[in-house]
């Protein structure tokens, strides 16, 4: 790669300081025999540079460790990603923040004024729908509800809470999916329960709705059915897969059902979801990952693709959670998180050959003409798998971490060597996802591809001065492009938590960009925020859809971003995947898992 499209570090020479005028020592008390010294020196360096190329053989990755170390941090103590000229402290950008409460307002009032109640709200046409024929469950309101709790939003909170109070029915004889309902409905609800000083409306509500769950559970091998008809309170299986269940969806119901279990002393929604990861562990795969399916009669994973995007994310996501929430008393979790880390590392994170940018890759399934299983590296990264990189840091404050608490930022000092491992990582992995926001738009694919050597493609890309890092994989030509973007939340969160981790100014920087890139592209003039169909295009076509997560997890994370630290402490929550906090809490019995 041609010099001048490389980062350089100014390098300077300091003038020599003059010696002092009254320095009156007598020169011969320092004469040197120089040719003698010259000859010793050349004697020496020889054995000493064989050392060091013996201990960079060694140990390979020190030299690079050392050379990113040097260049992200201002001083040896100081941990990648963080600066103190950038340490900007953990307080309020009041201006900011505000902001974004104001486009919290322009999305809800005009879901309000045009579908209140409603499941999903379609801004251009000022229409709502609902998941079901039967009718909806009030995901768009229960969904937004701890948002508006956490913004002050006393007016709006008012009215939500009337509608739940007065409208909402889980009566519908109709099919909706398991985690869907869970992590958005019984989270929403759970968390509007913790947040309004333990309201009884939202915790008898999250009540009669686990109760229409359960039955899901009711498989030989205890996971999970991916779909639930509410009205009958009977499991189903997906048509098309009818053996088959997600393992992202079947290990993303815990938080849920074990604070659920904490508030109401019922140990079966704690029994049934933990069994789930008592199934998970007992069948896991060799090399410590997880495929995105498992077999429904036996608990088995099935060979399927491995990544830590779509159907595979959460499950990740949940073995840190878990261990967090019960506030580090259940080990195994820990064991299950840290091993899991160790293969992701081992097998996944990825640098690309050109950039060096780091990236999380899938795994393949292939089998030969003999039936021999293998597995294919293919350089794709969904953004759902940008939860990563925060998720990591935190990691390596807790599991990571040689003292509890550590600094902000934290010091190398306070990491063992794992936790160094998925700081330096979760930093660069959130350094990647902001670099997919280099678009158009200033928006994200939902898929990035990254090259590579086997593309054939580095000798055209150098003479067209296409970037040779990463791509989104276009239609045809003369087709239309892809559905590739929305303003999808994952990255977000994880700048949320890394400006939390550190207080560096950088994090809320790329978190106010992409705000405004939101603001600029998805925002609807009368009213709400549309999804938008091709990142790379200016101006953008909106797709008539504002997603839920919109107000549950982009704007609400955003608004952390530039809310004062001691906003929902994360020593104090944890936050679901649906971004609905829920406390930290020590479980009242032991629990037989763990």
């Amino acid at each position: 790669m041609p010099d001048d499209g490389l980062r350089k570090r100014k390098t300077g020479s300091k003038p020599e300081k003059e010696p002092p005028q009254n320095a009156t020592a007598d020169e011969s008390e320092f004469d040197i025999d120089s040719a003698a010294l010259l000859q010793y020196l050349k004697i020496l360096w020889i054995p000493l540079l064989l050392c060091f190329g013996l201990f960079v053989y060694i140990n390979p990755s020190t030299l690079s460790d050392i050379a990113s170390f040097w260049i992200e941090s201002d001083d040896w103590q100081t941990s990648p990603g963080s600066s103190t000229k950038s340490f900007v402290g953990l307080g309020a950008d009041i201006e900011k923040r505000d902001a974004v409460v104001e486009a919290f307002k322009h999305a809800w009032r005009s879901y309000e004024r045009d579908a209140m109640g409603d499941d999903e709200y379609h801004p251009i046409s000022h229409k709502g729908s609902n998941l079901t024929q039967a009718g909806g469950i009030g995901y768009t309101v229960i969904d937004s509800i701890d948002t508006m709790l956490i913004m002050g939003l006393e007016d709006d909170y008012a009215r939500a809470r009337k509608w739940v109070d007065t409208r909402l029915s889980f009566d519908r004889d109709a099919e909706f999916n398991t985690f869907e309902t869970t992590i958005r409905v019984l989270g929403g609800l759970l968390s509007a329960y913790e947040l309004t000083d333990h309201d009884k409306l939202y915790l008898d509500r999250a009540i009669e709705l686990a109760d229409r769950i359960l039955p899901v559970f009711d498989t030989p091998s205890g996971l999970p059915l991916p779909n639930i008809n509410l009205g009958k309170r009977e499991g189903v299986s997906d048509p098309y897969l009818p053996l088959l269940v997600s393992t992202a969806e079947v290990a993303t119901l815990q938080l849920e059902f074990r604070y659920l279990s904490y508030l109401t002393d019922e140990d079966i929604y704690w029994e049934k979801v933990e069994s789930v990861m008592r199934t998970i562990k007992e069948n896991q795969m060799p090399h410590g990952l997880a495929s995105i399916y498992m077999h429904v009669e036996t608990g088995q994973f099935v060979p399927s693709a491995i990544r830590l995007g779509s159907r595979g994310d959460s499950y990740y996501e949940y073995l840190l959670k878990q261990y967090l929430q019960t506030n580090q008393t259940e080990d195994v979790y820990r064991q299950m998180y840290d091993n899991a880390m160790s293969a992701v590392h081992e097998n996944l994170i990825t640098k690309s050959p050109y950039t060096r940018m780091t990236y999380t890759s899938e795994l393949i399934p292939e089998r030969n003409s003999g039936g021999q299983l293998s597995w294919r590296l293919t350089p794709k990264q969904d953004h759902l798998a940008c939860f990563f990189g925060g998720s990591l840091m935190l990691g390596a404050t807790i599991t990571g971490a040689s003292t509890l608490p550590v600094s902000i930022p934290p010091r190398q000092s306070e990491f063992m060597d794992h936790g160094k491992r998925d700081w330096k990582d979760g930093v660069e992995l959130i350094k990647t996802c902001v670099d997919t926001h280099d678009t158009l738009t200033g928006l994200s694919p939902e898929i990035a591809h990254f090259r590579i050597p086997s593309d054939g493609m580095i000798d055209v890309l150098s003479k067209s001065g296409v970037p040779a890092d990463w791509y989104i994989k276009g239609a045809s030509p003369g087709a239309e492009a892809p559905y590739d973007a929305r303003y999808i939340p994952e990255t977000v969160e994880s700048l949320f938590l890394a400006f939390r981790l550190t207080g560096d100014i950088r994090y809320r920087d790329w978190g106010w960009d992409i705000f405004q890139s939101i603001e600029k592209h998805c925002k609807v003039e009368t009213g709400g925020y549309a999804t938008i169909m091709n990142v790379d295009e200016v101006p953008s076509r909106k797709e008539d859809k504002m997603e839920t997560f919109l107000m549950s997890e982009t704007l609400k994370y955003l608004f952390l971003l530039f809310e004062d630290a001691s906003v929902l402490s994360l020593d104090k929550y944890v936050f679901n995947t649906e971004a609905h906090p829920l406390p930290i809490f020590s479980p009242h019995v032991r629990t037989g898992f763990s």
